[in-house]
């Protein structure tokens, strides 16, 4: 496992990664999920990008009970041309989830860097897919999960038709303006490894802007490695550059902002570490 620079993983919350995803980049999830959980390791969100995939990592990781998940649709093509058979399928996993695992919907939402309406992307079919797993979220009283790539406004007018919902703003990529959007509509804004990198001077700021009850770290694992292991996939122990470089940003302890974190984390998805 990389050793963190800060030493000591305990307490480290993730509160999204893919863990079904890593084994495709050569790491063991069930053997690195000991490693960090023996470790004190505080808790990670097990997130969801297909109809039909929320058993099979039940079973792969409910064993680990500081693990929770969620249940969505990811905008692929192919998933928003099929979102009304598809939407139908993740119900059904949403229903026959075990009791107290399922904590929350998602990740689903808008990305205008992959669908772009001048290539031919099905635009509306991408927001009603979204809306569809609001809809959701709404129904079985779970937060949601957004991704949102380039379409910050957009996103923000869907969120607004269901204020009933709460959730979070995964992967947060814009500045302090968009931020304002966010937390005006009630959402929590997670930073993930792409703060630390160059030229991130606008998403820093927002992370500073960030009231300390709404902000939420996470890897994107195997996506987005932090620096200094850009590069390589990412796992749920890297969250710990992240937590530093925050830390620093916002002028507290570590030791603080694991307990905001986990005081967070709580609030909107139940997972106490």
């Amino acid at each position: 496992m990389p050793q963190d620079t800060m030493g000591d993983i305990a307490g480290l919350i993730d509160t999204h990664a893919h863990l079904s995803l890593l084994s495709d980049r050569g790491i063991s999830p069930e053997k690195r999920l000991e490693e960090l959980f023996s470790g004190g390791f505080g808790g990670i969100i097990d997130i969801g990008t297909a109809a039909h995939d929320l058993a099979d990592r039940v079973a792969a990781f409910s064993r680990f009970d500081r693990i929770r998940f969620a249940a969505g649709i990811w905008p692929y093509p192919e998933a928003i041309a099929g979102r009304r058979e598809l939407t139908a399928v993740l119900e059904q996993q949403i229903q026959k989830a075990p009791a107290g695992l399922l904590a929350a919907v998602g990740e689903c939402g808008l990305d205008r860097h992959w669908n772009q309406a001048e290539a031919g992307a099905d635009i509306a079919g991408e927001g009603e897919l979204l809306e569809a797993q609001l809809d959701l979220a709404k129904q079985y009283r779970l937060p949601i999960i957004i991704h949102s790539r380039d379409a910050a406004e957009e996103t923000a007018a869907i969120l607004a038709r269901y204020p009933e919902v709460r959730g979070v703003i995964h992967c947060f990529s814009y500045g302090t303006p968009q931020a304002r959007l966010f937390l005006d509509r009630g959402y929590y804004l997670s930073f993930a490894g792409n703060l630390t990198y160059k030229h991130t001077g606008p998403l820093r700021e927002a992370l500073q802007f960030v009231p300390e009850d709404r902000l939420l770290l996470e890897t994107d694992s195997p996506f987005l490695a932090p620096v200094p292991y850009r590069g390589s996939p990412a796992d749920p122990a890297m969250v710990g550059a992240g937590y530093r470089l925050a830390a620093e940003l916002r002028g507290i302890s570590l030791e603080k902002l694991k307990a905001l974190t986990a005081q967070n984390t709580f609030a909107l998805f139940g997972l106490k570490n």
